[in-house]
């Protein structure tokens, strides 16, 4: 493909840091497509409306994120478009995870603009690129749950997310345009994946994708199931 007709979404609520991304990639990639959103729903209507894109570079905290369940739900419904996190956190767990998760890419907003450009341009070849000092092999015992949230289809991680939000099975009915009936199915496929026995365990470990935490210890799965 010919970098004339690459497509980029660059998906960050702050209007200045979108504009440095597009004023790079606009040098890097003087005919390319370039979209701007603000918040995840602006994203995944770019996408249902248009699944045609090349890159997305993706914020972990704009609206509608919820830590890594957003980027989770991207990779799963839009499974063809590479997406490559440029967040303010630089943890190295925060970078694997995003790694795992099925980002081709990490990229540091402290990093500065030519490191950003490589890094684009590396992604853009094929290859996934995270900060060179990043190890990441290294193992936090986060692998369990990792491989049972990947098992979650798009519709599940979006049930999930709206369990985290606290709503009721006939709002996410609603919000989802299906029936309640629906959903109670998708909630129990949930905990079943999830190898958890109430909503309020699969909310727990939904708010650890966002916090960054990874196991589900004993004693957190006995408190949510008093």
């Amino acid at each position: 493909m010919s970098a004339t007709s690459y497509r980029f979404i660059i998906a960050d609520d702050h209007p200045l840091f979108r504009g440095a991304l597009r004023q790079t990639l606009e040098k890097q990639y003087p005919d390319a497509s370039i979209e701007e959103a603000g918040a995840l729903e602006d994203v995944t209507a770019r996408l249902e409306q248009d699944g045609d894109a090349d890159l997305i570079l993706l914020d972990l905290t704009m609206p509608g994120m919820r830590g890594f369940s957003g980027l989770m739900y991207l990779r799963a419904q839009f499974s063809g478009v590479p997406v490559v996190v440029v967040s303010a956190n630089e943890e190295p767990q925060a970078i694997r995870r995003a790694i795992e998760f099925g980002a081709s890419g990490f990229i540091p907003k402290s990093h500065g603009i030519e490191v950003i450009r490589q890094a684009i341009s590396d992604v853009m070849s094929g290859n996934v690129w995270t900060p060179p000092d990043v190890d990441l092999k290294a193992d936090d015992g986060s692998d369990d749950l990792i491989q049972r949230l990947s098992t979650l289809t798009p519709q599940q991680v979006r049930v999930l997310m709206m369990l985290s939000e606290g709503l009721l099975n006939k709002q996410i009915a609603y919000e989802l345009s299906v029936s309640e009936a629906t959903v109670k199915a998708h909630v129990s496929a949930i905990l079943q994946k999830l190898g958890v026995e109430s909503r309020t365990q699969a909310v727990i470990a939904a708010s650890k994708i966002e916090a960054g935490q990874w196991q589900l210890g004993g004693e957190e799965q006995e408190a949510a199931g008093a």
